[in-house]
């Protein structure tokens, strides 16, 4: 960006009165946001002690509130809640580690899970937390979660106060990942409007919303866990050129940023990188061109050929693509799990355009008058969807346009809204984003459903599909985790290279802020898909040096 956008920018952002919040050591005034902004008030980075402040995205902020039923603490920016505790928690390397938990058994059918809590936990109210909290969550969460799927269970109950049971509708052996991002809620003080007032027994209470600018946590003195050091925290939403320009004058502590912004300099901050299972990549319909039962297109006669699609995947080079779309802040991805515990190294491929054109010169693609291959009247050529509002995975499409061309590939790209796209990605390649902290990310993408094809993209595979079903069935994590790997590639099918390659995978994308250089932040675990709430998931444990 040139230094005149930006001081025009910076200008304009100070020009605005934004709100009040306690980096300073001093409390945000109260009240409904017009107020404040018609009084002037401003941000005020703190820069020490024990309060910061966080910019994040609009679009991180729940519309829905606080309220784990309804997406807190779910969806696409998964994250540990802060109101509410969690039965479990993640570690950096996504082992399971316990939270509220202090024990947990499963059945050798796999079909309960029973759950042993601690006795020395209050919510914020007063009110002991007892496994009947545990319980009423969970079944309240079943019954009107709008953003995770709960079919897996069929009931929670109440043993005693410390003892909860899952009764399972299915096996579901990575039930701890689910049990890591479900904050418990308090039955006594559970309505229509816990969202915007939520009570928890977690790190933080929540002492202030002011929708559409701001919310302020300030922690829980009465918290059970590890003593924290980030007493209050302030998290502002704004877009990336007014969170830089809060940056640049000093308003905040920590800043999201993108790529584009990364050979900017900030005076007292520096920039901070933090891999990510946050992905970028493109589904390849695997079967022939035809329709549904609705009359919608399903499936590409091009792409339908598995050494196009073998092609493809060696024939773009990942390593160009980070450096030219997202300025080396990333690493090139071959999976939709890269670096997770249940990964398979097999996926991984090196970029051979050669081998690449050989592919597709056996498989019957040869060059057209136009340079563009054709076989049996087929033209080796497609069109790639991408969302129109986001400036990334245009760039990506387009580097995958130009790429491709070189291999005798004709690639349109076209921006769509999400209205159209899950529909049209099931005849032509659309430009994905995906990543979380669960091998379900693997089941969703790949594993057929009732039609006999997977969801987001046409493809089928029985051996992948069984390999997945018998994961979910497996006694115990570690080998569920040799299952979802064999799903990936078992030495004669799967997903990758010299299996049905259905997807492909370009890049991972690194989560950049702007920090104070002053400013701590503690270790963080790969960060899942969404660029919001992950970076304050250990916010309690930042520090000022």
């Amino acid at each position: 960006m040139k230094s005149r956008k930006l001081s025009f920018i910076i200008a304009m952002m100070l020009g605005i009165n934004l709100l009040s919040a306690c980096g300073s050591g001093q409390e945000a005034p109260r009240g409904d946001g017009r107020q404040q902004e018609e009084q002037g008030t401003e941000l005020s980075g703190g820069g020490a002690g024990d309060s910061v402040i966080v910019a994040m995205g609009p679009n991180s902020e729940p519309e829905a509130g606080f309220d784990p039923a309804y997406g807190w603490g779910a969806g696409e920016h998964v994250h540990e809640p802060l109101i509410q505790s969690t039965l479990t928690v993640t570690n950096p390397d996504l082992s399971i580690e316990y939270d509220l938990a202090t024990d947990m058994q499963v059945s050798e059918d796999g079909m309960i899970w029973t759950v042993t809590i601690r006795d020395d936990v209050k919510f914020t109210d007063g009110e002991a937390l007892t496994a009947s909290d545990v319980a009423f969550t969970y079944n309240t969460v079943k019954e009107t979660s709008s953003v995770n799927d709960f079919t897996m269970l069929a009931e929670a109950v109440a043993v005693d106060d410390t003892t909860v049971e899952f009764h399972m509708a299915q096996a579901y052996s990575i039930w701890p990942y689910t049990m890591a991002i479900v904050g418990i809620v308090p039955e006594h003080a559970y309505g229509s409007d816990y969202g915007e007032h939520p009570i928890g027994s977690g790190r933080y209470l929540m002492k202030q919303w002011d929708k559409g600018q701001q919310i302020i946590f300030e922690a829980n003195p009465d918290y059970y866990g590890e003593e924290i050091k980030m007493k209050q925290v302030t998290i502002v939403f704004m877009e990336e050129d007014a969170a830089f320009a809060a940056a640049m004058a000093g308003q905040v502590d920590l800043a999201y940023t993108a790529a584009a912004y990364s050979d900017q300099t900030i005076d007292g901050y520096e920039l901070l990188a933090f891999e990510t299972v946050d992905n970028r990549g493109f589904n390849l319909p695997a079967v022939p061109a035809g329709t549904d039962e609705g009359g919608n297109a399903v499936g590409n006669d091009f792409t339908a050929d598995s050494q196009v699609r073998r092609a493809i995947n060696i024939g773009l080079d990942r390593q160009e693509m980070l450096e030219n779309v997202v300025n080396g802040y990333g690493t090139p991805a071959y999976s939709v799990c890269d670096k997770m515990p249940w990964y398979n190294s097999a996926a991984e491929v090196e970029y051979n355009p050669e081998e690449a054109k050989t592919i597709l010169e056996n498989a019957g693609w040869t060059p057209g008058a136009d340079g563009i291959r054709e076989k049996n009247g087929i033209r080796a050529a497609f069109n790639l969807l991408y969302p129109a509002s986001d400036s990334l995975r245009q760039a990506l499409a387009a580097d995958t346009q130009n790429q491709l061309k070189e291999l005798g590939i004709e690639v349109t790209i076209e921006g769509v809204g999400w209205d159209t796209a899950y529909d049209r990605a099931q005849a032509e390649p659309l430009m994905w984003g995906w990543g979380a902290h669960s091998p379900m990310e693997l089941y969703n993408i790949y594993h057929t459903l009732e039609n006999g094809l997977a969801g987001f993209s046409p493809y089928s595979n029985e051996t992948v599909d069984r390999y997945m079903d018998e994961a979910l069935a497996a006694g115990d994590l570690d080998t569920s985790y040799e299952l979802w790997q064999k799903a990936q590639w078992d030495g004669t099918t799967g997903i990758t290279q010299e299996g049905d390659i259905p997807w492909i995978w370009l890049v991972n994308i690194d989560h950049l802020y702007w920090s104070r250089e002053n400013l701590k932040v503690a270790e963080q675990k790969l960060h899942p898909h969404g660029h919001g709430w992950s970076i304050v998931n250990n916010v309690d444990q930042w520090i000022w040096q």
